[in-house]
Protein backbone atom coordinates (compact mmCIF):
# COMPACT_ATOMS: atom_id res chain seq x y z
CA UNK A 1 0.00 0.00 0.00
CA UNK A 2 1.16 3.50 -0.71
CA UNK A 3 1.88 5.87 2.17
CA UNK A 4 -1.11 8.02 1.16
CA UNK A 5 -3.42 5.01 1.15
CA UNK A 6 -2.06 3.80 4.50
CA UNK A 7 -2.99 7.15 5.99
CA UNK A 8 -6.62 6.66 4.97
CA UNK A 9 -7.06 2.93 5.61
CA UNK A 10 -6.20 0.55 8.40
CA UNK A 11 -4.09 -2.51 7.61
CA UNK A 12 -6.23 -4.50 10.04
CA UNK A 13 -9.31 -3.70 7.97
CA UNK A 14 -7.63 -4.99 4.82
CA UNK A 15 -6.50 -8.15 6.64
CA UNK A 16 -10.01 -8.73 7.88
CA UNK A 17 -11.36 -8.47 4.33
CA UNK A 18 -8.66 -10.84 3.05
CA UNK A 19 -9.26 -13.50 5.70
CA UNK A 20 -13.01 -13.22 5.30
CA UNK A 21 -12.67 -13.69 1.53
CA UNK A 22 -10.30 -16.62 2.10
CA UNK A 23 -12.73 -18.32 4.49
CA UNK A 24 -15.57 -17.94 1.99
CA UNK A 25 -13.61 -19.29 -0.96
CA UNK A 26 -11.38 -21.87 0.70
CA UNK A 27 -13.19 -24.65 -1.19
CA UNK A 28 -11.90 -23.19 -4.48
CA UNK A 29 -8.26 -23.21 -3.38
CA UNK A 30 -6.20 -26.08 -4.75
CA UNK A 31 -2.88 -26.91 -3.19
CA UNK A 32 -0.11 -27.10 -5.82
CA UNK A 33 3.13 -26.53 -3.93
CA UNK A 34 4.38 -25.18 -0.58
CA UNK A 35 4.03 -21.51 -1.72
CA UNK A 36 0.60 -21.79 -3.35
CA UNK A 37 -1.34 -20.81 -0.20
CA UNK A 38 0.75 -17.66 0.25
CA UNK A 39 0.39 -16.78 -3.42
CA UNK A 40 -3.39 -17.23 -3.22
CA UNK A 41 -3.63 -15.08 -0.06
CA UNK A 42 -1.42 -12.44 -1.73
CA UNK A 43 -3.78 -12.26 -4.70
CA UNK A 44 -6.73 -11.85 -2.32
CA UNK A 45 -4.82 -9.10 -0.49
CA UNK A 46 -3.97 -7.33 -3.77
CA UNK A 47 -7.63 -7.41 -4.80
CA UNK A 48 -8.74 -6.12 -1.39
CA UNK A 49 -6.23 -3.24 -1.56
CA UNK A 50 -7.28 -2.31 -5.09
CA UNK A 51 -10.95 -2.39 -4.09
CA UNK A 52 -10.27 -0.24 -1.02
CA UNK A 53 -8.23 2.25 -3.08
CA UNK A 54 -11.02 2.50 -5.64
CA UNK A 55 -13.51 3.05 -2.86
CA UNK A 56 -11.38 5.80 -1.33
CA UNK A 57 -10.67 7.53 -4.64
CA UNK A 58 -14.17 7.45 -6.09
CA UNK A 59 -15.99 10.71 -6.37
CA UNK A 60 -18.14 11.25 -3.33
CA UNK A 61 -21.73 12.39 -3.68
CA UNK A 62 -22.69 15.37 -1.61
CA UNK A 63 -26.20 15.46 -0.25
CA UNK A 64 -26.51 19.18 -0.89
CA UNK A 65 -25.92 18.57 -4.59
CA UNK A 66 -28.49 15.79 -4.76
CA UNK A 67 -31.08 17.50 -2.58
CA UNK A 68 -31.47 20.83 -4.29
CA UNK A 69 -34.97 21.60 -3.02
CA UNK A 70 -35.58 23.97 -0.15
CA UNK A 71 -35.87 22.28 3.23
CA UNK A 72 -34.76 22.78 6.81
CA UNK A 73 -31.37 21.27 5.99
CA UNK A 74 -31.08 23.19 2.70
CA UNK A 75 -32.68 26.64 3.26
CA UNK A 76 -31.19 28.16 0.09
CA UNK A 77 -32.43 25.45 -2.27
CA UNK A 78 -34.97 25.92 -5.02
CA UNK A 79 -38.66 25.43 -4.45
CA UNK A 80 -39.97 22.14 -5.82
CA UNK A 81 -42.46 22.31 -8.65
CA UNK A 82 -45.20 20.68 -6.55
CA UNK A 83 -45.35 20.33 -2.81
CA UNK A 84 -48.56 18.37 -3.14
CA UNK A 85 -47.57 14.81 -3.87
CA UNK A 86 -50.28 12.15 -3.94
CA UNK A 87 -49.01 10.65 -0.68
CA UNK A 88 -49.07 14.05 1.05
CA UNK A 89 -52.60 14.73 -0.20
CA UNK A 90 -53.74 11.30 0.99
CA UNK A 91 -52.10 11.71 4.41
CA UNK A 92 -53.61 15.19 4.85
CA UNK A 93 -57.08 13.96 3.87
CA UNK A 94 -56.76 11.00 6.21
CA UNK A 95 -55.78 13.33 9.07
CA UNK A 96 -58.69 15.64 8.32
CA UNK A 97 -61.10 12.70 8.23
CA UNK A 98 -59.84 11.49 11.60
CA UNK A 99 -60.22 14.97 13.11
CA UNK A 100 -63.74 15.38 11.73
CA UNK A 101 -64.80 11.94 13.01
CA UNK A 102 -63.35 12.72 16.43
CA UNK A 103 -65.08 16.10 16.55
CA UNK A 104 -68.39 14.60 15.42
CA UNK A 105 -68.18 11.98 18.18
CA UNK A 106 -67.91 14.65 20.89
CA UNK A 107 -70.89 16.02 22.81
CA UNK A 108 -72.08 19.37 21.40
CA UNK A 109 -70.66 21.44 24.28
CA UNK A 110 -67.21 19.84 23.91
CA UNK A 111 -67.24 20.29 20.15
CA UNK A 112 -68.22 23.95 20.54
CA UNK A 113 -65.43 24.52 23.09
CA UNK A 114 -62.79 23.11 20.75
CA UNK A 115 -64.08 24.88 17.65
CA UNK A 116 -64.30 28.27 19.33
CA UNK A 117 -60.94 28.16 21.09
CA UNK A 118 -58.76 26.16 18.71
CA UNK A 119 -60.24 26.98 15.31
CA UNK A 120 -61.66 30.46 15.83
CA UNK A 121 -58.88 31.43 18.23
CA UNK A 122 -60.93 32.75 21.14
CA UNK A 123 -59.18 33.12 24.47
CA UNK A 124 -60.58 31.30 27.47
CA UNK A 125 -62.11 34.56 28.73
CA UNK A 126 -63.73 35.29 25.36
CA UNK A 127 -65.01 31.73 25.17
CA UNK A 128 -66.46 32.00 28.71
CA UNK A 129 -68.22 35.23 27.80
CA UNK A 130 -69.61 33.71 24.58
CA UNK A 131 -71.13 30.68 26.35
CA UNK A 132 -72.22 32.65 29.43
CA UNK A 133 -70.11 30.84 32.04
CA UNK A 134 -67.32 31.82 34.40
CA UNK A 135 -63.75 31.68 33.14
CA UNK A 136 -62.99 28.73 35.45
CA UNK A 137 -66.03 26.77 34.24
CA UNK A 138 -65.09 27.47 30.60
CA UNK A 139 -61.49 26.40 31.21
CA UNK A 140 -62.68 23.17 32.86
CA UNK A 141 -65.07 22.49 29.97
CA UNK A 142 -62.27 23.06 27.44
CA UNK A 143 -59.92 20.82 29.42
CA UNK A 144 -62.48 17.99 29.46
CA UNK A 145 -63.26 18.50 25.78
CA UNK A 146 -59.58 18.28 24.78
CA UNK A 147 -59.06 15.23 26.99
CA UNK A 148 -62.01 13.43 25.40
CA UNK A 149 -60.89 14.52 21.91
CA UNK A 150 -57.40 13.03 22.49
CA UNK A 151 -58.96 9.79 23.72
CA UNK A 152 -61.08 9.56 20.56
CA UNK A 153 -58.08 10.29 18.34
CA UNK A 154 -56.07 7.55 20.05
CA UNK A 155 -58.96 5.15 19.59
CA UNK A 156 -59.05 5.98 15.87
CA UNK A 157 -55.27 5.48 15.62
CA UNK A 158 -55.41 2.03 17.19
CA UNK A 159 -58.23 0.90 14.89
CA UNK A 160 -56.27 1.72 11.72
Amino acid sequence: MSIDLRGRMEVDDILQVVFFAASRSLDRFTYQNPGSLMAWLSRLADNAIVDAARFENREKRHAEDLLAFRSESNPHGADPVHFETPSRIFARNETIDTLVRSLDALPAAYRQAILLTKFEGLTTSEFAERIGKSRQDAALLLHRALKRFRELEQAHETTK
